[in-house]
């Protein structure tokens, strides 16, 4: 009679999505984790900003996601993004899916007690509409 030992699991997989050397973290930072679900087609929050970088992965769907400065690009389910907040303006998160609703995770670094996200006035963006990168 044998006795077999059970059978060992593999080890867990780690991937590495996304990394940001020297990320501006501001001092006694207070770190945030919100899940987002945007309905079909939905345009998602309007232009604003956050005060600190915000790390992003993309859960089911896909996400037209744009920067001031950079041009919109689509993030799909599996796909990480990473924006470096304070000054710089975040257009779009928009749901590229007019059928299906999308759902990512993003982890936002600010100050306690201050917002994670700030709306942007309709006089600044016309005050920086030379940063926005041309529109496809």
């Amino acid at each position: 009679m044998s006795i077999e030992s059970p059978a060992t699991p593999p080890p867990p997989a780690v991937e590495i999505l996304a990394s940001v050397p020297n990320a501006p973290i501001p001092d006694n930072a207070q770190v945030t984790t919100v899940l987002i679900t945007l309905p079909p087609g939905s345009a998602g929050s309007p232009p604003h900003r956050h005060p600190g970088p915000a790390f992003g992965y993309v859960i089911k769907g896909e996400v037209i996601f744009e920067l001031e400065g950079e041009p919109e690009r689509v993030i799909k389910a599996g796909e990480a993004f990473w924006e470096p907040g304070g000054d710089v303006i975040h257009y779009q998160g928009a749901n590229n899916l007019a059928d299906a609703e999308t759902v990512f995770t993003a982890t936002l670094v600010g100050e306690p007690g201050q917002p994670v996200l700030t709306f942007v006035s309709e006089e600044e963006l016309e005050e920086r509409r030379d940063r926005r990168a041309p529109r496809p």
